[in-house]
């Protein structure tokens, strides 16, 4: 505790702004000046108070996910990588991949066996299963965007690891479900493990994670591709037969991608390209349903449920066949965007009947959801789309020894072997196998809209597989439909990825309309819930509406 007071303009700290042992939860607001929805309430809290002390949408999503590397372990990372999806004031477009890499020793059968049987646990849990971390470059390729120095955007979060954090019940019982895992895939003690278990009101507390942080804050990313960091993360990969190198680390580099453009009943959408699936794919849905009018039919109607089921199902089925790392592959963006071919692939399924997704093929021309997503807009109007993920809960249960970080388990987003599901279900063929330094893809979908050439729609979520069309239902939802925001945030979720075939609906979804699709020839598959979507809708004059998922401890924040 004594440590707060000694920074009179410290952020974090007892009775301060932002209060990490007095934890509010907003689900919902209407602002003005800006807004913050993200996964947990101290890092949307941590984002609109840097905004307030003058940084811009850029600044806040920084110290955003700074924020959340600490508070939400889960997901929220250092050791991960993601998508930053973002529109300037001026109207210039970023689209920053920070997607994780295969490591240089990585080959394309590192996860058969002598048999060529798929070793899935190997591309799943354990330091095997990592690829080299992008965030921190990612963090740092945001920096020229913002206005305040990266010393005041990364303070909050060594406070939160150095001082410590009070759990949720949720938090609680979600590290003593992983004990065992943490303790069998990491070779050293770490703050996450404890002699009792956890309880509701716990303070967790991050001393070497701090410390990590703390040369991030004094060397910039050198403080994490080189130097001590880098040599606990090799040291780490050593002790278990890890593959990650000093030269991976030192040789990462985030890269610029040219968002993917088009429009939509009237609103210019702005999605991320490969090596994300999830711009492809909404991009894909919205177009084949551009000529339909869905308002008529109804929402959540079964004649609008099963427009958007089909059109899921060939656009999963285009990307198992056709997206990778463009860098390694060549992704055919303009023929599996083009508006006949679409239109064509439409034809393909009878209202009121199931389709069959060993009938979907793949177009022919001569690629746990444990994500967290960020949603940012500024008084300025920069609008910021960010999603991040380790992929597994709490990644590959693999902390660093002495540094206190997670490390991913995005190994396994690769298509170990063509046809063999990873841990989403979803499968893949040569465009998305394993080659050293390659990026491997992801169904991240951080997503923009404009109306009229000025800000509109901030979207994105977590939930592996689901991400896309959770977007795309939500887009939906606003646009179609002219749900609330909250209403088209809350709304119950379906999801279709051609393999397997079934959809999946969550659990307070219609009984009546579940009984018309079982009639119709789908085969249902009921969750709990699908995806956590941070929500911001900015309208005609400017005010600022945020909504935080209902489906977990999301929050917003604003002022």
């Amino acid at each position: 505790m004594l440590g707060f007071a000694l920074q009179a303009q410290q952020l974090v700290g007892p009775g301060k702004a932002v209060d990490p042992y007095k934890r509010t939860s907003q689900k919902s607001g209407v602002f003005n000046q800006g807004a913050v929805a993200s996964a947990h309430p101290l890092a949307s809290q941590v984002g609109v108070e840097i905004m307030k002390r003058g940084g811009n949408a850029f600044d806040a999503a920084i110290a955003t996910q700074l924020a959340l590397a600490v508070v939400y372990p889960i997901a929220g990372n250092i050791g991960g990588g993601g998508f930053l999806l973002g529109r300037t004031a001026k109207g210039e477009l970023l689209g920053l991949d920070f997607r994780e890499k295969a490591p240089m020793a990585a080959s394309r059968d590192m996860y058969l066996d002598k048999q060529g049987n798929a070793q899935n646990e190997l591309s799943q849990n354990g330091h095997l299963a990592s690829g080299v971390p992008g965030t921190v470059a990612g963090l740092f390729a945001t920096l020229p965007y913002a206005k305040l120095p990266f010393n005041e955007l990364i303070q909050p979060a060594i406070d939160l690891a150095e001082f410590g954090f009070t759990l949720s019940q949720n938090e609680a019982t979600g590290l003593n479900w992983t004990k065992q895992s943490f303790q069998k895939y990491s070779t050293q003690v770490s703050a996450f493990v404890k002699n009792t278990e956890w309880q509701e009101g716990d303070t967790l507390v991050q001393k070497e994670l701090a410390s990590t942080l703390k040369r991030i804050r004094d060397k910039g990313a050198k403080g994490f591709y080189r130097g001590k960091t880098a040599q606990l993360l090799v040291a780490e990969m050593s002790r278990r037969n890890g593959i990650i190198s000093k030269k991976d680390l030192r040789e990462y580099e985030a890269k610029n991608r040219t968002p993917i453009r088009f429009n939509y009943k009237g609103n210019e959408v702005i999605g991320f390209p490969p090596p994300s699936s999830g711009g492809i794919i909404v991009a894909q849905v919205l177009n084949m349903l551009a000529d339909r009018k869905l308002e008529t039919l109804g929402f959540q109607s079964e004649k609008s449920v099963q427009i958007l089921i089909e059109a899921e199902r060939i656009a999963f089925a285009d990307r198992a066949e056709h997206l990778g790392d463009p860098d390694y592959w060549q992704v055919p963006v303009e023929k599996l965007l083009n508006t006949g071919y679409l239109t064509t692939r439409m034809t393909d399924f009878t209202a009121g009947k199931a389709g069959k997704s060993s009938d979907t093929k793949a177009g022919n021309f001569s690629e746990s959801s444990e994500t967290t997503h960020l949603s940012i807009y500024d008084k300025e109007g920069n609008m910021v789309a960010v999603t991040t993920t380790l992929n597994g809960a709490y990644g590959s249960k693999t902390v660093v020894g002495g540094a206190g970080f997670l490390l991913n388990n995005e190994m396994d987003d690769f298509s170990i072997k063509a046809g063999v599901p990873n841990m989403y279900g979803a499968v893949g063929s040569k465009a998305n196998a394993i080659a050293p330094n390659k990026r491997m893809l992801s169904s991240m979908s951080p997503t923009l809209v404009l109306k009229d050439n000025k800000p509109y729609i901030i979207v994105g979520t977590p939930g592996g597989t689901t991400i896309p069309t959770s977007v795309i239902q939500t887009l939906v939802n606003l646009i179609d439909f002219k749900l609330s925001p909250v209403e088209a945030n809350s709304s119950p979720k379906f999801h279709h990825q051609w393999l397997p075939d079934v959809v999946a609906v969550e659990k307070d979804f219609p009984q009546a309309l579940q009984d018309r699709l079982i009639a119709m020839g789908y085969t249902l598959r009921l969750l709990d819930s699908i995806g956590r979507t941070e929500l911001i809708v900015i309208d005609a004059k400017g005010t600022i509406q945020a909504v935080a998922d209902i489906r977990g401890e999301d929050a917003v924040a604003g002022f």
